[in-house]
């Protein structure tokens, strides 16, 4: 079969690889219809993502079919369609002990540090393995894995009606933040340097928008927030100076959220994390996530039609990032496709 694998970093190279067998443990063999490419895949291919081992092929938003699985297999059959859970933890450190498998001491993430979706076959246990809802294309369907990393920010932000919320960037992650942070009833300001990407912020819920190549961020928030800050705000642009701006921004009591994986120095300021007592709290991956989004587009409360802006064939991955590195502002998300 074939696969995409990053050598190294900027060597993307389509391989030949073995079709994978059924084992007592990866007693499910899936057909993959659909992937997506993901800023931490971006990250894999130029060297920049510090968790990733090479080579490696990446991909960890895999949406397939069930083509065979084993003897001792109950919750999915052969033509089921799925999503795959990225996530594989020990179960016994204190991690997971906590109930915080998505950042086990022993974690290995599909297409990071052992290799993912990028091929034409995969075997997984049958408990990675989700049901997509009825209605859901394979390609749209990539966005439920994007939607419990959002799931997960909120839910370590511990969000709720009262807070006043900072999405920090409007791309793809930042935009599916939204959508999830605005069922919590919490007022919602999006920033980003991309007009269009704003508007649509404001479309999907966003209370307030500000365009920080227009306006001084911090005056903006301050009069939106009648001199307070915001209570919570969430790093879905993971830029270097990200931190300190949201330590700036946070007002007292409040939750700064990173999620950027960059291991570049970065400035911290002391003074504003004491002196207003905030929580800066990691949101890595997600933590059992993908039925609570699997349930929410079932109910109607979520909507992920619309939200691929590209395809590419997956053997045209060179293609599809050379593209993504463009930083085309009509960007949202690309989908690599097996069909």
């Amino acid at each position: 079969m074939k696969a995409i694998q990053i050598e190294k970093p900027e060597v993307l190279k389509i391989i030949d690889m073995d079709k994978p067998a059924l084992t007592q443990q990866d007693n499910v063999i899936v057909k993959m219809k659909a992937a997506g490419i993901c800023g931490s895949d971006v990250g894999i291919y130029h060297g920049t993502n510090a968790a990733a081992t090479y080579p490696r092929v990446i991909g960890h938003e895999m949406v397939g079919v069930i083509e065979e699985v084993g003897p001792g297999v109950t919750r999915v059959k052969p033509g089921d369609r799925v999503i795959v859970d990225q996530v594989k933890s020990c179960g016994h450190c204190y991690a997971c002990r906590k109930g915080r498998g998505n950042v086990c001491g022993s974690l290995e993430v599909r297409g990071v540090h052992i290799d993912g979706g990028y091929r034409e076959y995969m075997a997984v246990p049958e408990d990675a393995c989700y049901l997509l809802p009825e209605g859901l294309s394979d390609v749209e369907a990539v966005m439920i894995e994007p939607t419990t990393i959002a799931i997960q920010s909120c839910s370590r932000a511990q969000l709720c009606a009262e807070d006043t919320l900072l999405i920090y960037g409007c791309g793809a992650l930042g935009s599916t933040i939204l959508k999830i942070a605005r069922l919590s009833g919490a007022t919602i300001i999006v920033t980003d340097v991309v007009e269009e990407k704003l508007e649509e912020a404001k479309k999907n819920g966003a209370h307030y928008t500000i365009n920080s190549m227009k306006e001084d961020l911090e005056q903006r928030v301050r009069e939106l927030t009648d001199g307070y800050g915001v209570t919570v705000s969430i790093d879905a642009a993971c830029l270097k100076t990200s931190l300190l701006t949201l330590l700036k921004v946070t007002g007292n009591a409040g939750r700064v959220i990173t999620m950027g994986f960059s291991v570049a120095p970065t400035e911290v300021n002391q003074f504003l994390i004491t002196s207003k007592e905030l929580d800066v709290r990691g949101s890595r991956l997600q933590n059992k996530k993908f039925g609570e989004a699997i349930e929410l587009i079932k109910a109607g409360k979520l909507d992920l039609k619309g939200t691929i802006s590209h395809t590419y064939p997956f053997l045209e991955a060179q293609k599809a990032f050379d593209f993504v590195d463009t930083k085309d502002p009509s960007i949202r998300k690309v989908v690599l496709t097996f069909d």
